[in-house]
C-alpha cells in the first residue's frame, strides 16, 4: 500500500527548501551481503579522503539539517543527525555497525549523500504520515539509542505517533529480517536538486542486493518540483 506523506505548516514556513524522497517497494532482507559491504568499504574510504572531522559538519547537506535543528531550538551538537554521525565514525576510524542488508544499504545512501533517511517497515506503519515537529511529552524509543527526547525535532507521525527524526528512528517501525515492505524517506532541507540522483542509488541498491520488486518514487511536498513513478 502506498502511503500518503503530508508535510505541515510550520515545516514548510520555517524549512521552505525542505523536500523529500519517497520510496516504497517490496523487498527481501538478508542478515549480510558480501558484495554490498565491498560498496561499503569503498564510499568509507572516499568519505576518509574527502573530510576532517571537523569538515563533516560543514558537508552542505549535512549543514542544512544541522540548521533545521538550530531553528526549532534543538542542540545539533547533542542530537546529531545521522548521516553525520555515520561519517564521524568513518573518520574516527570507528567501525560501523552491521546490522542486516536493508538497513546497511541506507546507512550507505545516507553516508554518500549526506541526507538522513528514515527506513520503516511499511506495514508496521498505522496510516498516512505527516511531518512535524516534536513535543517533550511525546515517548520515542530510538533505535539503538533507548528513549530519545524528540522535543524540538523534525518527526514524522504516524495515526500511532512518532516513528521517524533525521537523528534516530523509532523501534516500533524498525525493519527486521523479516521485512517485507520498505519505506524509505530521504530528507532534503536543502540540496533537493540532489534527490533524483540519490533516489536512483537507492533503487539501484534495493534491486541489487534486496531483490526489489513493486517499487515506486516520488519527491515532496506537493505541487512543487515532484514527479512520481513506478519502477516494473
Amino acid at each position: 500500500m502506498e502511503h500518503i506523506i503530508s508535510i505541515s505548516d510550520k515545516i514548510q514556513n520555517s524549512c521552505p527548501d525542505y523536500q523529500a524522497g519517497i520510496i516504497e517497494a517490496h523487498v527481501h532482507n538478508t542478515k549480510y551481503s558480501n558484495l554490498l559491504w565491498k560498496e561499503i568499504t569503498q564510499e568509507t574510504e572516499q568519505i576518509k579522503k574527502l573530510y576532517t572531522l571537523s569538515e563533516i559538519n560543514k558537508r552542505l547537506t549535512i549543514q542544512a539539517t544541522r540548521q533545521a535543528y538550530k531553528t526549532f531550538g534543538k542542540d545539533p551538537n547533542r542530537y546529531r543527525p545521522s548521516a553525520e554521525a555515520l561519517c564521524r565514525r568513518i573518520v574516527k576510524e570507528t567501525e560501523l555497525y552491521q546490522i542486516s542488508t536493508l538497513v546497511d544499504l541506507i546507512n550507505l545512501v545516507s553516508i554518500k549523500s549526506g541526507f538522513s533517511i528514515g527506513g520503516f517497515d511499511a506495514d508496521k506503519i498505522d496510516g498516512n504520515l505527516t511531518l512535524g515537529i516534536g513535543h517533550k511529552e511525546e515517548i520515542f524509543n530510538a533505535i539503538g539509542r533507548g528513549l530519545l527526547n524528540i522535543d524540538g525535532l523534525p518527526v514524522y507521525r504516524d495515526k500511532k505517533g512518532p516513528i521517524g527524526t533525521p537523528t534516530s528512528d523509532e523501534i516500533r517501525t524498525q525493519l527486521s529480517i523479516d521485512t517485507q515492505n520498505i519505506l524509505i524517506i530521504i530528507n532534503a532541507y536543502s540540496c533537493a536538486n540532489l534527490l533524483p540522483e540519490t533516489i536512483q542509488y537507492t533503487i539501484r541498491l534495493l534491486t541489487d542486493y534486496a531483490d526489489a520488486t513493486n517499487i515506486t518514487y516520488k519527491i515532496i511536498p506537493w505541487p512543487s518540483s515532484i514527479y512520481t513513478s513506478k519502477v516494473k
